[in-house]
C-alpha cells in the first residue's frame, strides 16, 4: 500500500533537514513536486541559486543536463537527480564525437535512456566544417557539449550572447527553433543544429488559431523553443521565468500559455486573480514528469543518483557558462 502524500511530505522534510539538503524543482515538474521544493524556476536559475546557499546536498527535480549544471556550479556539493532515467531528448540530439562517453556524469548506468538519437554528424564535425566559428551552446545540453563550446546561452539571453561575440558567423546548438528566433533578431549569420524540443515543436498555426478563437481576450505567450511561425503569431515570446514576470506586470487577466503544462501551477499560484489556458492540452514532457514524491523521498533516503561531472569536463564547461554569466 502506497503512502499518503502528506506522510511522504513529512518524511521528505525530515530527511532534508537531516542532510542539510536543498530541493529545487524546474517549472515543468508535477504540481506536488513543486509544492515541496525550496526553489522553483528555470534550470540555470536554479543551479545558480543553489550554488549560493550553504546546503550540503542539492536535490534536483528535473532532467539530466540540469543536474549536471548544478554539479558544474557546485562541485563541492552532492547533487542528486531524483529520477535517474529523466533525460532531455533535445540535449541527446547532439553529441561531441563518436567516441563520446554519453553519460559520463552517471557512473554505473548501463541501460540507455528512453531517448537516444543516432547522430552521424557531431559537434566535432560542424566545428571542423566551420573552423574558428564560435559555438553557442544552449544550456539545454550535456556538460560535455558545453565543454566543447565557446559560450552558453539561455532562451532569454540568446540574442544578447550572440551580439556579445565579435564574429559575424555563429554556430548555435542544439535547438533549431531557438536559432531561428535568434536569427530573426540579429544581423549575424546563424549556423543552426537540427535539434528541437518535441513539446514545443509540435505546435502549429492551427493550434494558435483555435486557442485565439476559444479565448479572444487572452494574451498569447510562447516559448522560444516553438517554431518561428508560432513565435511570430505570439503577443509575448519569453522563457518560463520571463512569462512569470510578464504576467505579474500585465494588466491583462487572461493568458494562453505556449509552453509545457507544468508552468501553469506557478502561474495560477502566483496570480490567483488571472486565468490561464494551455495552448495545447498535450504539452507534457514525460521526462519532467518522472519525478514523484516517492522518487524524491527515495533519492534523499538512499542518497542515490549522484551526478558528478568530471574535473576536466567541469572546468571547460564552467568557462563556457561563466562567459555568459559575465555579460
Amino acid at each position: 500500500m502506497s503512502e499518503s502524500p502528506e506522510n511522504l511530505k513529512e518524511k521528505i522534510q525530515r530527511l532534508k533537514e537531516q542532510r542539510n539538503a536543498l530541493i529545487i524543482a524546474h517549472n515543468y515538474q508535477r504540481d506536488e513536486v513543486q509544492e515541496i521544493a525550496d526553489m522553483t524556476g528555470d534550470s540555470l536559475e536554479l543551479s545558480r541559486k543553489a550554488a549560493s546557499t550553504d546546503c550540503d546536498v542539492i536535490v534536483f527535480c528535473g532532467v539530466n543536463f540540469m543536474a549536471e549544471s548544478a554539479s558544474i556550479l557546485s562541485p563541492d556539493k552532492v547533487v542528486l537527480l531524483t529520477a535517474y532515467d529523466a533525460f532531455c531528448p533535445m540535449a541527446d540530439m547532439i553529441s561531441v564525437g563518436m567516441e563520446r562517453e554519453l553519460y559520463e556524469a552517471f557512473p554505473g548506468y548501463k541501460e540507455p535512456p528512453r531517448y537516444v538519437y543516432p547522430v552521424k554528424y557531431t559537434l566535432a564535425d560542424i566545428k571542423r566544417d566551420y573552423p574558428g566559428v564560435p559555438v553557442v551552446a544552449y544550456v539545454n545540453t550535456t556538460a560535455e557539449v558545453k565543454a566543447e563550446s565557446d559560450i552558453c546561452c539561455t532562451s532569454a539571453n540568446v540574442v544578447e550572447v550572440i551580439e556579445s561575440l565579435p564574429d559575424e558567423r555563429v554556430i548555435c546548438v542544439p535547438d533549431k527553433n531557438l536559432s531561428a528566433w535568434a536569427a530573426k533578431n540579429t544581423k549575424k549569420e546563424i549556423i543552426s543544429w537540427d535539434g528541437y524540443c518535441h513539446v514545443h515543436d509540435r505546435i502549429r498555426p492551427s493550434d494558435v488559431e483555435k486557442a485565439r478563437k476559444a479565448h479572444p481576450n487572452a494574451i498569447l505567450m510562447a516559448h522560444p523553443e516553438c517554431r518561428l511561425n508560432i513565435l511570430e503569431m505570439a503577443d509575448n515570446v519569453a522563457s518560463t521565468s520571463g512569462m512569470l514576470k510578464f504576467v505579474a506586470k500585465s494588466s491583462s487577466v487572461e493568458f494562453i500559455v505556449g509552453t509545457e503544462m507544468g508552468l501553469l501551477y506557478r502561474l495560477r499560484k502566483e496570480n490567483p486573480d488571472k486565468v490561464f489556458y494551455p495552448l495545447r492540452t498535450d504539452m507534457v514532457c514525460p521526462n519532467m514528469k518522472k519525478t514523484t514524491l516517492e522518487s524524491v523521498y527515495a533519492s534523499l533516503k538512499e542518497m542515490k543518483h549522484v551526478v558528478k561531472v568530471s574535473s576536466k569536463t567541469r572546468e571547460l564547461a564552467w568557462k563556457a557558462l561563466n562567459r555568459m554569466l559575465s555579460l
